[in-house]
């Protein structure tokens, strides 16, 4: 799925000063946002299927970049608008999304609800499941226990590096409307593009795992 690392020249200017900015009262953010009531903020400004993260934090001073990382990717066919994407197309939905659990493959220490997955879990992708867009065990499933096809889901433990730990993007949640896209993750790097998740180095992953905290309602803006 993810990556080598190309820099993006004014992108990587900007993450290396991200310490000697001053907080600013109103921030112009790389990509639109959807504030609502979120206290933290992950943009991520794509280029092509590579992509710039920068984790945000709002405090008394207004809202301040934290960390982030010039080596980020995206879908291999860039970012689309949320609205239309569809499944299957390789492209990442843009706009901005609650991030409200994640999941992984090893135990991490985050604030956030969290689930260690193992051999039985899946996230469907079956259009046809009820459980689309959501994990389920391979007990009662309604959806093939496969990968491949257009009814495929995600057997995640299958996935060690990427899913080694990852946060859930709010995309097509609530209701999961079936066609428009299932499994959109922030997660680690692979060896290339995604099909439709963003990805960033395993050291910046363990470091918005142990800063974003459900109380602050995070959100992830993707353009």
């Amino acid at each position: 799925m993810h990556t080598r690392s190309r820099p993006l020249a004014a992108s990587v200017a900007a993450v290396a000063a991200l310490g000697a900015l001053s907080p600013p009262q109103a921030p112009s953010f790389p990509v639109p946002v959807s504030v609502g009531g979120a206290t933290q903020l992950i943009t991520v400004e794509a280029d092509g299927s590579y992509a710039t993260v920068t984790a945000w934090e709002k405090g008394p001073s207004g809202w301040t970049p934290q960390f982030g990382t010039a080596s980020g990717r995206v879908g291999s066919r860039g970012v689309t608008d949320g609205a239309t994407r569809r499944q299957g197309t390789w492209t990442t939905p843009a706009g901005t999304w609650t991030v409200t659990e994640g999941f992984g493959t090893l135990p991490v220490g985050t604030a956030m609800p969290y689930t260690v997955v193992g051999d039985d879990d899946w996230w469907v992708g079956d259009p046809r499941s009820r459980f689309y867009n959501r994990m389920h065990g391979a007990r009662g499933a309604d959806f093939p226990l496969t990968e491949e096809g257009a009814r495929g889901s995600e057997h995640l433990v299958d996935h060690p590096v990427q899913y080694a730990e990852a946060l859930v993007v709010d995309f097509n949640r609530w209701p999961a409307a079936p066609g428009r896209g299932a499994g959109i993750f922030l997660h680690v790097n692979g060896r290339g593009a995604t099909a439709g998740c963003v990805s960033v180095p395993r050291a910046t992953m363990d470091r918005i795992m142990a800063w974003i905290r459900p109380s602050a309602h995070p959100r992830i803006a993707i353009g």
